[in-house]
């Protein structure tokens, strides 16, 4: 079995820099021009989004995002044949560093699961990263995603506890995600109670429980904030930023120059 590319990048002794972006947004044709536009500019993973009608653990960005992928086309079915044509260089450069579908169980239990792991895998998918996946319940699926050589990326919070943090390391394939903040994505301010302090010690505490490398998001817009995650975990992931950064492109060429302009402020 080939190695996954995601096993293949974490073996580098280098801090990531993952793109969160939902396909076609905020036009139509723009995933393709925007991803060739993120690889050449230095992400190392990119988090495509699964556009969905109710996304719970959302900011208003990236909510607005998804309604105006599914109104652009979007459907996992569309989204899967544009991951196909971005490993196969149609329509842009070809893609070959990792990618991470992020999204909801709703459309994949709609898709079929064993179905949508072998779709994904045929398209070039690397991993999935499901927030409302409790790891309680993801035993099963996890032991058929790693029969596809699927990556499975699962959550940390400021309020996980040592033993729960040791658990979700065991169980996430390659390395986990931490959340920022205990809010929806692209939060800028901590939470009631919260320091940037608090955030340290909170990340600290995960580097002193988990043996894989974790990536950091939520709320990290800038260099700054980049740099500041790269002292304390393996990567960090920037999502609202980017779809703030080229809301207002009018073509798909336009949304990839925002994009690459955008991502070298933070590379």
């Amino acid at each position: 079995m080939t190695e996954n590319r995601i096993t293949a990048l974490l073996r580098q002794d280098k801090k990531l820099l993952l793109a969160y972006y939902m396909p076609e947004f905020p036009v139509a044709g723009a995933t393709l021009p925007v991803l060739e536009a993120l690889q050449e500019s230095g992400a190392d993973i990119i988090e495509l989004g699964i556009p969905f009608s109710d996304p719970v653990g959302d900011g208003p960005v990236i909510q607005e995002a998804a309604h105006r992928s599914i109104a652009n086309g979007v459907t996992l079915h569309r989204l899967l044949d544009i991951v196909g044509r971005a490993r196969r260089g149609e329509g842009c450069r070809k893609i070959t560093i990792p990618i991470l579908l992020m999204g909801y169980c709703n459309p994949l239990i709609a898709y079929g699961g064993d179905c949508f792991l072998t779709d994904s895998t045929e398209a070039g998918v690397d991993g999935l990263l499901l927030p409302d996946l409790p790891p309680e319940e993801a035993g099963e699926f996890l032991e058929r995603a790693k029969a596809f050589n699927m990556a499975v990326v699962f959550l940390i919070s400021p309020v996980t506890p040592p033993e729960r943090i040791e658990m979700i390391d065991a169980m996430s394939t390659d390395f986990s995600y931490c959340l920022a903040v205990n809010a929806t994505t692209g939060t800028a301010k901590l939470s009631q109670g919260d320091t940037e302090a608090s955030v340290d010690d909170y990340l600290k505490r995960v580097r002193l429980h988990a043996k894989k490398k974790f990536v950091v998001g939520f709320g990290i817009k800038d260099r700054e904030r980049v740099e500041h995650m790269w002292r304390l975990a393996d990567g960090a992931v920037v999502g609202t930023a980017l779809l703030q950064n080229i809301a207002s492109a009018g073509t798909p060429q336009e949304a990839a120059r925002l994009a690459g302009e955008f991502w070298r402020t933070l590379r």
